[in-house]
């Protein structure tokens, strides 16, 4: 694969210095647009999107999802390219735009299509979709579902998918490729069973809150002969918002669902991994783009990451989410997904002090910066120039990267507003008296909510300073300020005394225990039904337990646990088996 070089700019000793971006974190860095809808802005106006489809289109990679008034491209997953588009017609709602769209490839030709119920919908085409170069390829066509999916097979038929309900399970029906109306009557796909699988159920913690669980975001992947649908659930606004995979022989006929979640992110910074979809790179590698809960300001405040997927030996399907918002490197080799892409690059500054120059009241105090939570953030007083943070990482560290994740504070636009920038300074010092410059974005001139930059080389220091220039709008506010690289002291002690208790009252849900690590900030717990696929992983900061609510009360599983601190990882315990 070609690789387009991300330049960055740092200043040691008076000369500049460009580095070619090698790795990346989620959340993924791109100017998500403000949420146009003015009700679902009560709390304050912010950004989201969700619902998100990636295909390679000729060797590019073509990023559509809810809300955004366009689209994105980027040749190298790293540099997106941002395509102003708005796709509904009439153009008579200031607000609203695709939601959860469909995006297919046929022959040459890439599709668009967003969710609807009615039939006067348009479908779109493009052969050039880095430009603004559309046209209608059926202005009104009788196929209208919510959360729509499309899907050509080898044979070159076409098919799509839909539904997003807490009732209904998901459809599935061939289209004709020609008239693109349905040949038949649409085929029943997949419904949830929280009965048997845990993780359908919904809440936050898996815990049968108000509602049923919601099943959505189908989307198709075949592999091998087989075909895996894919689904999502129980609801965006959780932390365990996930998706599933059900096998069969055609796409039209499934036989058997994974017991546990193809993809999620239940715990650490960034968490929920629902609702996205499956494609490959230019190595023929496979990746999974899916959705992140944050819900602070509404429910469906969210954004998007990117992990490691792909196939085992037996045909398993995973998608590799272990220190998933940690940096990992980006595509263009042949690497095994299995074995991770993270760099194990560990983060640096959990919980340690902060300085700041001042504080937005009571609710949003300087160490919101550093929990690992995206939900809390620190706001300055304003958003003027000189506004800053600095993190004490405790000892002198050698830094490889940082991500700086900016909060909406008093936010003042609705919807896509270009020409909006952050512009900083990094500064950083081994005493916290004499200040270097790290990286100078004083003339950025990109919107850049979720930056994450990767030292050219790295920097043995203690402290990191954050000094705002200008944003956007609002205040200078971080949920994140994540630094990332390695410790110089002992990686945590092994976790003793592993304990899982699981009862026959409800074999979907386990109480796991275990003696605290004091060298540890968290712990990563793997799970599966395998005791080689230990596929679904958690992160647990600040606690020696864990409610684990998402088994399938059908299967015995297998559990193993290991500490993480700012120096490494422990050694694992041995895998435990659960019945």
């Amino acid at each position: 694969m070609k690789k387009t070089a991300f330049l960055i700019v740092l200043v040691f000793a008076g000369y500049v210095v460009a580095a070619q971006q090698k790795t990346y974190a989620n959340p993924i860095n791109i100017d998500y647009g403000y949420t146009p809808i003015p009700n679902f802005s009560t709390w304050g106006k912010h950004r989201a999107t969700a619902d998100p489809v990636i295909v390679n289109y000729k060797g590019d990679y073509f990023l559509f999802s809810t809300n955004q008034w366009g689209y994105w491209w980027s040749s190298d997953m790293s540099n997106w390219h941002f395509v102003s588009r708005r796709f509904l017609r009439p153009w008579n709602n200031v607000y609203d735009e695709l939601c959860a769209p469909a995006v297919g490839i046929v022959g040459d030709t890439m599709l668009v299509f967003g969710s609807t119920y009615t039939k006067n919908f348009t479908l779109w085409m493009s052969t050039d979709p880095k430009t603004d170069s559309w046209k209608p390829l059926i202005d009104s066509v009788d196929i209208g579902g919510w959360d729509p999916a499309f899907f050509t097979d080898d044979d070159d038929r076409f098919y799509m998918y839909n539904g997003s309900s807490n009732r209904w399970p998901l459809y599935g029906i061939e289209l004709d490729r020609k008239t693109f109306q349905p040949i038949g009557t649409r085929k029943e796909m997949f419904g949830l069973e929280s009965w048997r699988y845990g993780w359908h159920r919904f809440g936050e913690y898996m815990d049968d809150t108000f509602l049923d669980g919601f099943i959505e975001g189908a989307w198709m992947t075949k592999h091998n002969g087989k075909y895996y649908f894919q689904y999502a659930a129980p609801g965006t606004e959780f932390s365990g918002y996930a998706d599933g995979v059900a096998v069969g022989s055609g796409p039209l006929d499934y036989v058997q669902n994974q017991s546990d979640p193809l993809s999620i992110k239940a715990g650490g910074f960034a968490r929920g991994a629902g609702h996205g979809a499956t494609f490959q790179d230019n190595q023929q590698k496979y990746w999974h783009v899916s959705t992140i809960a944050i819900g602070v300001k509404n429910n469906f405040e969210r954004r998007l990451g990117i992990w490691p997927a792909g196939f085992d030996k037996d045909g398993v399907m995973y998608c590799n989410t272990a220190f998933g918002d940690y940096p990992h490197y980006l595509p263009g080799d042949t690497a095994n997904h299995l074995k991770s892409r993270f760099t194990g690059w560990m983060l640096l500054n959990y919980k340690k002090p902060v300085m700041v120059s001042s504080v937005l009241g009571s609710l949003y105090n300087a160490n919101n910066a550093v929990d690992e939570s995206i939900k809390t953030y620190w706001s300055a007083a304003s958003g003027n120039p000189g506004e800053w943070i600095q993190s004490d990482l405790g000892a002198i560290s050698t830094v490889k990267a940082i991500q700086i994740n900016y909060a909406d504070q008093d936010a003042a636009f609705l919807g896509k507003t270009s020409g909006q920038r952050h512009q900083y300074k990094l500064y950083h010092s081994t005493d916290g008296k004499e200040w270097k410059l790290l990286v100078d974005k004083s003339n950025n001139n990109q919107d850049v909510p979720h930056d994450y930059i990767e030292l050219a080389a790295p920097v043995e220091t203690r402290y990191i300073r954050l000094e705002n220039i200008a944003v956007p709008s609002g205040k200078f506010a971080i949920s994140g300020l994540r630094v990332f690289g390695h410790g110089h002291g002992s990686k945590p002690d092994a976790v003793r005394d592993f304990v899982v208790l699981r009862t026959s009252k409800d074999k979907r849900s386990a109480w796991l225990k275990w003696a605290p690590v004091d060298n540890a900030y968290a712990y990563n717990i793997y799970l599966g039904t395998d005791p080689e696929k230990l596929y679904t992983s958690i992160m647990v900061h600040d606690a020696n337990d864990y409610y684990y609510k998402g088994m399938d009360s059908q299967k015995t599983y297998f559990y193993r646990i290991e500490a993480v601190n700012e120096n490494g990882v422990s050694v694992s315990s041995k895998v435990m088996r659960v019945e």
